[in-house]
């Protein structure tokens, strides 16, 4: 999802995502253990879209009106 489509999404949608990613890095980091995860790209995706929402919810807080938007 790229940060256009991300930022169109209310909180509470980028919290339940946020969530979502969450558990999905968990599920990655357990097949990582027990060596069942094939490409461990995988982890660093993950990481780098809970970043992005984390960015975008703090942005909301602060109130930080991105050049071109409304």
């Amino acid at each position: 999802m790229k940060v256009k489509e991300i930022q169109t999404l209310k909180t509470e949608e980028l919290v339940k995502q946020l969530e979502a990613n969450h558990r999905e890095l968990f599920d990655l980091r357990f097949r990582l253990s027990t060596r069942q995860l094939v490409n461990h790209r995988e982890i660093r995706r993950v990481k780098r879209k809970i970043a992005r929402l984390k960015t975008i919810i703090r942005e909301r807080e602060l109130g930080i009106v991105h050049p071109g938007k409304s």
